[in-house]
Formats: structure tokens, C-alpha cells, sequence
């Protein structure tokens, strides 16, 4: 029977260096322990930290020392609960970091209403008579610009203290997914069982054997159905409370609050949903060649995940991917390419799927750490696709916080996806450049095919239901279960015209996290859609293209998204980068026609 192993069978080389941010839990109570103390000292300049511009730096500075403590404290907290999430220690320490977060926040609540309370003039003087407030000009001017939005010193406090609880629906979906929820065991074709997984589901649906694929597509999504109701309360409970959240801070709609943090105009959005719904015959000419491909009379809903090859994915192991991927982003540059080197030496990444670890993947870490990556690798090209996006994340945070003063050393979720997707788009290029075997090569482009497929369609079919069902509370309707299904239900029909569309898989919406997020996954979309812009230019133009988007990296969030996305050549208030990066998708078609 396979197993998921034990974090303690695996070699430390192929595990995270948490030990870098503490080096045992003492440290990081004594961390704690600090900010705690800081509290009082940064709640004591309320109702006076706007008196003067000495004073107004002084608070500026004080709050951005304790944050990056805090933010470090969280972070350790929450990876150690990551790579076990059924571990209560960590359970209890991700929890109270949270809590000091939360305790942080009330404690700093009071600063921005006091700032809104100065009008620009005021502003601009104090900035300009007092050394070292010009650093923050941006951050103040940006306070200013959501100064209608922004409730009084005692509303927000209390919304700050309510922190932990406004974010509880996400909390206990994920412990529900990822540590209580027991998916079926199965018998492959080899007779060899295994337990299905988040992690692995998708690496499951694309065994060649059909019967088989039917067999865990039914398994997974039957256990979804027995949590439905449970599932279905929390996401309508955090679909209310971005609703109320957002009426509290005097938004029209939840969506303006969560897009107007980042500045981006919902026009945006609408940009998006309109013009891939404008190309869906794109999708259903996709869906079609995999239908041919696989010789089936229907495309069914297990059949998604199928490569249009006649093989099983090549193994990949974690040692080649790492090859792989270095030599695929020289392109941005000997310095980039050391960067990559030097992470995997210094244990960023932590590679496998182990018992009770947390699914999927992601980049972490802070301003004041190396960073993070956590993996549930699984010796395919899917998941060495996976490690080139994480580091592209990863070296967007690590440019920034050496190029970036505090304040401005984190970046916006709408350019983070641009970072990852340019690098998945490095990789396909130097792949099918480099590597002769053509089963490797339909495999590769297949990959990049599949990616895009379910980054930029996939997303915003997403988006168009994150954006209905929000509407519906909107309308004070009731989101019940059912209903969500429905919705999902005829938003995959429509995407997926060709394929047969079963009751099941109007659950999958039960499956996507990122949907206790409010309005995140849009992100996905355009940032693909700008990526493919940036990386033809690095592509075809080299270093100079090259230079523009490392500038890009580097300005963190000392500009809004667009304005950075534009400096680098993109412009995302209009539809032309994501018809582009359609028209891509479609000339990739063509190649995969030819070859299959």
C-alpha cells in the first residue's frame, strides 16, 4: 500500500531552515514576549501622533519595528503548523500569533484616522519640514486617498480586535481539508492502493487507465458531499462577512473594498471576465483536441487532467527540476540565476508531501528572513513547473525587501502572479529549446497548455462565481449549498461547452481555498496575462527587457500595481495583454494539433 511518509524519514537537506528565523520555540516566546511589551509604548501616542512631524516619524518608525517582529513571529508559527497540521503545539502557537497580530493591529488602529484627520496641505508641510518623513510619502498619501473609507478611532480598533474572528470561516475550512477530512483509499491499475489527497488528486486523474480516473473523480468528490452543509456554512459565512466588512467601511460592494486596497479599478475585473468569456471558443477548441486525443466519444470531468500525449508524465525528480529551472532563468540575468542557486543551498524550500503537511504550495517568509517555500513535490513536470512559480515569488520578495525601505518592502497579490507565471513561461521556452526527446517536449508544452488553461480560464471562471455568489448576499439572498452549486454548475457548462458536465463536479467550488480570500483569484488571470507580455519581451528584446522587469521586482509597493506594471511595458486598465496572451494560448494549440 503506498503511504505518505513521515516528515521524520525525510533527509533535512530537503526541508525548510526555520531554524533561521529561531532556533527553537524559546526564542520565539521571547519574540512574543517583546511585542507584547512594545504595545502600550506604540498605543501611548493615540490622539497626538499627528501633533507634529517629529512625532508623526517617531509612530511611523515604532509601528514598522513592531510589525516586523510580528510579522516573524506569525510566519514561524504558521509554517510550523504547516508541515503538521494535526500537531497542537503549533496549532496553539499559529493561533496565539494570530491573536499577537490581531492585539498589534488594535494597538496601531488608532494611526490612520488620525492621519485622514490632516488635510494635504498640512500634510505636504510636515513632509517637507521634517527629515526622514519623506520616506513614508507614498504610504501617507495612499492613507489620505481611502480617508472616506476609513470609520474612527474606536470602530477601528474594535474591527482590529475582531481580526481573528472575521478570518475564522477560512481557519476551520482549511483544518476541515487538510487534517480532519479522510479521502478514500483506491486500487490502481497495478493493484497497488492510495489514499487520495488534496496534493495528489490531479497527479491521480491523469493515470491513462479511465475506469481508474472515474473511480477517484467519484471517491474525492463523494466525500466532498458528505462535508457539503459544513462546507457550505463556512463559505457562506465568509462570503457575509466580506459583505459586512465592506459596508462597515461604506463600500458599494465587496468587491470595491477588496480591489480599492491595491488601487485597481473594477473595470478591471470586468475587463477580464469579459474578454476571456469573449474567447471561451478557445477553451471548447482545447477541450475538443483533448476529446481526440484521449479517443473518447465524451470529454467527462475526469478526463480534464489528461496530457494530450499518448505516455504517462515523464519522472521528473526534485535534483533534475532544480537543473532545469536554473538554466531557464539565466535568462533574467547571472545575478537571478545565483540568487535560485544560492536558495536551494540555504534550504528555502521544503520539497515533499509528508503526513498531515498542508497541501499545495506556496512562498513564504518576512522582510527580515530568507525565503520560504513549501512543496508537495511529486517527481513530475507538473510539480517542477510548481517550484519554478514558488521561486518566482520568492525572488520578487527577496528583491524587494533589499531594495525597499519597510514600509514598502511587501507587494500587492495583482503583480506577485506576474513574478511566478513569468518564470513558469522561462521554463517552457528553455525546455522546448533544449530537450530533443519529443515525448518530453509534448509533455512540456502540454504543461504549459494545462497551466494556462486552469490559470487564466480556469481563474476567471472563478472570478465570475466568486463575484455572483458575493452579489447574491449582496442582495440579501440566501448562499445556501445548493445554490452555490448551481452557480458553479453553469459556469463550468459554459466554459467547458464540449464536456459532459455531471451533478459532482458542481462541488468542486468546496475544494478551492483560495475562495476565503476575498476577490483574490482575478489575480491569477491578469497576472498571467501581463506575464506573457514581460516575458516575450525578455524573450525576444534580452536585457534591456531584461533590466525593465527587475526594476519591476524591485519596487515593492512604493507604486500602485498598475503604475508599476506599466513602467515595466504592461498595461492592464485595457483588454489588449489578455487578448495577447489568449492569442498565445491559441498559436500553442496549434502547435499541439500539429503534433498530435
Amino acid at each position: 500500500m503506498s503511504s505518505v511518509p513521515e516528515r521524520s524519514e525525510i533527509e533535512s537537506k530537503y526541508k525548510w531552515d526555520l531554524e533561521s528565523i529561531y532556533a527553537t520555540d524559546d526564542e520565539w516566546e521571547a519574540a512574543y514576549e517583546e511585542v507584547e511589551e512594545r504595545l502600550d509604548e506604540l498605543s501611548a501616542y493615540e490622539g497626538r501622533a499627528t501633533e507634529d512631524g517629529e512625532t508623526l516619524l517617531s509612530v511611523l518608525e515604532l509601528r514598522d519595528d513592531v510589525y516586523r517582529t510580528v510579522e516573524q513571529v506569525v510566519s514561524y508559527a504558521r509554517m510550523r503548523k504547516d508541515e503538521n497540521t494535526a500537531d497542537q503545539h503549533y496549532q496553539a502557537l499559529s493561533s496565539r500569533g494570530m491573536s499577537l497580530a490581531s492585539q498589534t493591529d488594535s494597538a496601531s488602529s488608532f494611526l490612520e484616522p488620525e492621519i485622514q484627520d490632516l488635510d494635504r496641505d498640512e500634510l505636504d508641510r510636515m513632509i517637507e519640514e521634517t527629515d526622514g518623513l519623506e520616506l513614508y510619502d507614498h504610504y501617507l498619501h495612499d492613507v489620505l486617498r481611502t480617508a472616506e473609507h476609513t470609520r474612527s478611532a474606536e470602530v477601528e480598533n474594535v474591527l482590529a480586535e475582531l481580526g481573528e474572528v472575521t478570518s475564522a470561516s477560512g481557519e476551520v475550512y482549511n483544518m476541515l481539508m487538510d487534517s480532519d477530512m479522510e479521502f478514500p483509499t483506491v486500487e490502481k491499475p497495478d493493484g497497488e492502493s492510495v489514499e487520495i489527497t488534496q496534493s495528489n488528486l490531479t497527479r491521480l486523474l491523469k493515470n491513462p487507465d479511465r475506469e481508474f480516473r472515474q473511480t477517484v473523480y467519484e471517491s474525492f468528490f463523494d466525500e466532498i458531499g458528505e462535508y457539503h452543509n459544513t462546507i457550505g456554512t463556512t463559505f457562506k459565512n465568509s462570503v457575509k462577512t466580506d459583505v459586512q466588512l465592506a459596508r462597515i467601511r461604506d463600500y458599494d460592494t465587496a468587491r470595491e473594498d477588496a480591489m480599492d486596497g491595491p488601487n485597481v479599478p473594477v473595470e478591471v475585473y470586468d475587463n477580464l471576465v469579459d474578454t476571456v468569456r469573449d474567447n471561451l471558443d478557445k477553451l471548447h477548441r482545447h477541450a475538443e483536441l483533448k476529446r481526440e486525443s484521449l479517443g473518447v466519444d465524451e470529454l467527462r470531468m475526469w478526463d480534464l487532467y489528461m496530457p494530450m500525449t499518448e505516455t504517462e508524465t515523464p519522472d521528473v525528480e526534485y535534483e533534475q527540476a532544480r537543473e532545469y529551472v536554473v538554466e531557464a532563468l539565466g535568462a533574467l540575468g547571472d545575478d537571478y540565476q545565483r540568487r535560485i542557486e544560492e536558495g536551494f543551498e540555504s534550504r528555502w524550500v521544503d520539497v515533499y508531501e509528508t503526513e498531515n503537511k498542508r497541501s499545495g504550495a506556496y512562498s513564504g517568509g518576512t522582510y527580515d528572513t530568507q525565503p520560504f517555500i513549501l512543496m508537495n513535490y511529486q517527481d513530475d513536470i507538473s510539480s517542477m513547473f510548481t517550484l519554478a512559480h514558488e521561486l518566482g515569488h520568492s525572488l520578487h520578495s527577496q528583491l524587494t525587501s533589499e531594495n525597499q525601505p519597510y514600509v514598502y518592502g511587501d507587494y500587492e497579490i495583482f503583480v506577485a502572479e506576474v513574478a511566478s507565471t513569468v518564470n513558469e513561461a522561462l521554463l517552457t521556452n528553455h525546455l522546448l529549446d533544449t530537450v530533443e526527446d519529443p515525448t518530453f517536449r509534448r509533455h512540456v508544452l502540454n504543461e504549459y497548455l494545462e497551466r494556462f488553461r486552469s490559470t487564466l480560464y480556469r481563474q476567471t471562471m472563478f472570478a465570475a462565481f466568486e463575484h455572483e455568489v458575493h452579489q447574491l448576499v449582496e442582495d440579501d439572498e440566501a448562499l445556501t449549498p445548493g445554490k452555490a452549486d448551481e452557480i458553479y454548475g453553469d459556469l463550468k457548462a459554459e466554459f467547458y461547452e464540449p464536456a459532459v458536465v455531471d451533478d459532482r463536479i458542481a462541488r468542486e467550488w468546496a475544494r478551492i481555498p483560495h475562495f476565503y480570500r476575498a476577490y483574490y483569484v482575478y489575480q491569477y488571470s491578469t497576472g498571467i496575462s501581463a506575464a506573457v507580455a514581460l516575458a516575450d519581451g525578455i524573450l525576444n528584446d534580452g536585457d534591456e527587457a531584461a533590466d525593465r522587469y527587475l526594476q519591476f521586482l524591485q519596487g515593492g509597493s512604493r507604486e500602485y500595481p498598475l503604475e508599476l506594471l506599466e513602467t515595466a511595458g504592461v498595461d492592464m486598465s485595457s483588454p489588449e495583454p489578455i487578448q495577447r496572451a489568449l492569442d498565445v494560448y491559441d498559436d500553442h494549440l496549434d502547435e499541439m494539433e500539429s503534433l498530435i
